[in-house]
């Protein structure tokens, strides 16, 4: 089964700024759920082991997009570096959220795609950002959270915030690349101004979608108390904990293998038996 893949696709937003996107399907006469990955905090669509995650989808009858956000720090000419990191200090959640309405509405059009069965597919701070999406548009009925964190109030807090309103910018350590990586004062700003929008609490409580939380037991970067937090804000909704996982399910960047890693694998495989059972089949 010949799997499709068109990569780096250009994204006009004229919110923000262009940005690139990859579509992974198989060639078929039939419309496909449309499954959108949305990456997190110092993330991109082609980090470690995603275009392995998205031909595993498009194998079982998904239409699998993922893409970078507009602020994420790569470019168009160069989507797999933090390239730009004056735009990455920029980047707030209100721009994420504005490109993400725009991947659902470019790839919602594709005659390919059944518009009635969207998937928001988030990891780690994407996550977050996927159930906010979840609870504003009514169009998405299927929601899956990978190392989600349960807030977005993720800031400096006291001195902290002081200081970095004094001047305008703090820095955290790109761990891999050794990058000093900028967040400019406007996060925050942005973050307030939008404080009832980008309550991920609320949203949980609201989402209508079919909802399914992973998460590793061991994970280093968002604890496993977020994705307990968020099932519980959310009864309805499926939690599936994946012992001894990391942040990332066992993958990394780059990742040189022609597998899932083992962690990855069972999420995958979860993930397509869960939107299968509720949404492909219902």
């Amino acid at each position: 089964m010949e799997i499709i893949k068109k990569q780096n696709i250009v994204i006009q937003n004229p919110e923000t700024k262009d940005f690139l996107a990859d579509a992974f399907y198989i060639n078929t006469d039939k419309k496909l759920p449309l499954v959108i990955f949305v990456h997190g905090y110092k993330g991109y669509k082609d980090w470690g082991a995603w275009n392995l995650m998205a031909e595993q989808f498009a194998e079982a009858g998904f239409y699998f997009v993922k893409f970078n956000f507009s602020y994420n720090g790569t470019t168009l000419v160069n989507p797999t570096e933090f390239d730009d990191l004056k735009a990455f200090g920029e980047n707030n959640y209100s721009k994420e959220l504005s490109d993400l309405g725009l991947v659902i509405d470019h790839f919602s059009k594709n005659p390919q795609v059944d518009a009635e069965k969207i998937i928001l597919m988030g990891h780690s701070r994407g996550g977050a950002i996927s159930i906010v999406k979840t609870c504003e548009d009514i169009r998405i009925n299927g929601l899956v959270t990978l190392a989600s964190v349960d807030s977005l109030d993720r800031f400096p807090k006291d001195n902290g915030l002081e200081e970095w309103k004094k001047k305008g910018v703090y820095y955290i350590e790109n761990a891999r690349t050794k990058q000093e990586m900028p967040h400019y004062y406007q996060f925050y700003e942005d973050f307030k101004n939008n404080e009832h929008r980008f309550d991920v609490e609320r949203s949980m409580e609201m989402a209508k979608a079919h909802v399914l939380i992973i998460h590793g037991t061991k994970d280093e970067g968002v604890s496993v108390k977020n994705a307990e937090h968020l099932h519980v804000l959310n009864p309805n909704s499926e939690l599936f904990l994946i012992e001894s996982g990391n942040h990332v399910f066992g993958a990394k960047e780059p990742w040189e293998e022609n597998i899932l890693p083992e962690d990855l694998n069972k999420v995958v495989e979860k993930c397509i038996a869960f939107l299968n059972d509720k949404i492909v089949h219902e």
